[in-house]
């Protein structure tokens, strides 16, 4: 006796649709971390050719960084190794509170440091990590800085120091602290009456003054995005695979029903 299947539901071709348009999707989100990706290669090999180029001084760094901080001129000089001469303004030295470095909290030290021979000008550096004082929150820890002598920092151009979450009104409650949660330039500008470059120097070189200075190397973040990809490239396999055994394997190897002798 023949038996005669029945023509697939109307079930059977909305799953399809779903399969079909969630694989289209999981693959394009793949697909699209994969071009972020390139992009970021690209970003990194620009990174890398800057970290190469020999070192700039205070006057290149402030021919570029004084007018306007978004200039292709300052940009691209972000990252670049820079050698400055001057005098640290100690006066104006800010902790910033509730920064990391190996996990443990404390404060980043920045420093204007007036640059010699340009009129004036600074530029502020920060100048590395020291742990806080958990028993006195107000107490500063000691830093060693020289005064009134001219010094040489090493480092590498960068922009402002990056600001975490505070709730409203933590800047003004702030004020002239010397603890602060961030440090908004052009405020500290006016505040200070200093003539600061728009960007910063992040000091690098030997460990001291009370200082450290284990900064993250810097990266353009590419292996998270083929990590993204492999992802969705791996759930758009997994559509795939379980829509081929549920829908048409099981259909095959499923026991047939037989009539009764």
């Amino acid at each position: 006796m023949t038996t005669f299947r029945r023509p697939a539901g109307l079930r059977f071709w909305l799953i399809t649709l779903a399969a079909v348009a969630g694989m289209l999707v999981t693959a394009s989100l793949g697909r699209w971390q994969l071009s972020r990706a390139a992009e970021k290669e690209a970003l990194q090999a620009a990174l890398d050719e800057r970290g190469r180029m020999p070192a700039i001084d205070g006057r290149a760094l402030l021919a570029a960084a004084v007018a306007d901080p978004s200039s292709k001129d300052a940009s691209s000089l972000v990252h670049r190794a820079v050698v400055l001469e001057g005098r640290w303004l100690s006066e104006h030295t800010v902790y910033l509170d509730n920064r990391q470095m190996h996990g443990r909290p404390g404060f980043f030290v920045v420093t204007p440091l007036q640059l010699a021979g340009q009129s004036g000008a600074a530029v502020l550096v920060q100048r590395g990590w020291a742990q806080r004082n958990f028993q006195d929150r107000t107490r500063l820890p000691q830093v060693q800085t020289p005064q009134d002598v001219t010094v040489r920092v090493q480092g590498r151009v960068a922009p402002a120091p990056s600001r975490l979450y505070e709730f409203q009104g933590a800047d003004s409650a702030q004020g002239s602290s010397r603890i602060r949660q961030n440090l908004d330039l052009a405020a500290f500008r006016t505040e200070t009456g200093l003539a600061l470059a728009h960007l910063t120097v992040l000091q690098t070189g030997e460990a001291g003054e009370g200082l450290r200075r284990d900064w993250p190397v810097v990266g353009a973040g590419v292996d998270k995005h083929y990590g993204y990809a492999f992802q969705w490239f791996g759930l758009c396999g997994l559509i795939a695979l379980l829509y081929v055994w549920f829908q048409i394997v099981r259909r095959f190897i499923r026991p047939r029903s037989h009539p009764a002798a």
